[in-house]
């Protein structure tokens, strides 16, 4: 694992100086369906703003959402996630493949998810 993540250790330590508090954060893996669900509304709602898409009429939303979701669920990878110590929130750092392969770190996206408690 240590050739896939060479600087694994210091994102660890830079994780855990970021929470000394103990709350439990999770390195890598997928994006969770709740971070890709808020990035591909955005998305959406920006290219039908920026008139790169037509208007999607609010009946087939949640479908042309769900294709969204999934071509983008490709292209982004979690650099880390909180484990939900607060149930207000939870937030994920999520970058997409080829800018981490870039080392672009500066275009990597905080998500925060607000739940009602």
């Amino acid at each position: 694992m240590e050739h896939e993540l060479p600087h694994l250790d210091e994102l660890r330590a830079l994780a855990y100086d970021l929470w000394p508090s103990g709350a439990g954060l999770v390195i890598g893996g997928y994006v969770d369906d709740e971070v890709i669900n808020s990035i591909a509304e955005q998305t959406l709602a920006g290219r039908e703003k920026a008139g790169e898409i037509p208007t999607v009429p609010i009946a087939k939303w949640y479908s042309r959402l769900e294709k969204e979701k999934h071509r983008l669920e490709s292209e982004w990878i979690s650099l880390a996630s909180e484990v939900r110590v607060y149930e207000e929130y939870c937030t994920s750092f999520v970058i997409r493949h080829d800018d981490l392969a870039a080392a672009q770190v500066d275009k990597a996206l905080a998500v925060t998810n607000f739940e009602a408690p």
